[in-house]
């Protein structure tokens, strides 16, 4: 798992290359097994392949989204605020699953977060994704992760990039 941590990178280029539907299933099927508190399990995934739908989701922000159009793949990771409090961590835990899964399978990923983000006329993002995905207005969107083959290499991080100093035993 530390290999794999220290090679995961945020990937924003992609090869014209579509991903196996058995990779797919194995990244959807990884984010249905994230912890969540109580095991509520508040979120839900959408997992879009579609080039145009792809097309729209990337113009969901002003800044920072662009990318999704040229990913074979965008998982949006959505939750049900109704239905747990923390529905924005228990979201966030399975959207780094779906990530580290990704990562795991060869693929490369980058999150895009919508929650608390606007795009064009200051329209929230996630009403802009729920508008395209036909979303049900009681659930928030919390990112899109967008996956590919990597068409960019970017070099893991070693043990001396780690920030030692943010670590404390026992008291600060």
């Amino acid at each position: 798992m530390y290999e794999l941590l220290k090679s995961r990178r945020s990937i924003r280029k992609y090869q014209p290359r579509e991903i196996e539907k058995e990779k797919i299933d194995i990244i959807l099927k990884s984010a249905l097994l994230a912890p969540s508190s109580r095991s509520i399990r508040p979120w839900e995934f959408i997992a879009v392949t579609d080039k145009e739908a792809l097309g729209k989701l990337s113009e969901c922000r002003e800044h920072g989204s662009k990318h999704v159009a040229e990913a074979p793949l965008c998982i949006v990771v959505a939750a049900d605020p109704e239905a747990c409090d923390v529905w924005t961590e228990d979201a966030s835990i399975a959207a780094t699953i779906i990530q580290l899964s990704a990562q795991s399978l060869g693929l490369g990923s980058c999150w895009i977060q919508v929650r608390n983000r606007y795009g064009a006329d200051r329209v929230k993002s996630g009403d802009i994704v729920k508008k395209i995905l036909s979303i049900p207005d009681k659930y928030e969107i919390e990112c899109l992760i967008a996956i590919g083959y990597p068409a960019e290499e970017k070099k893991p991080y070693e043990d001396g990039d780690l920030k030692y100093e943010k670590l404390h035993y026992n008291r600060w």
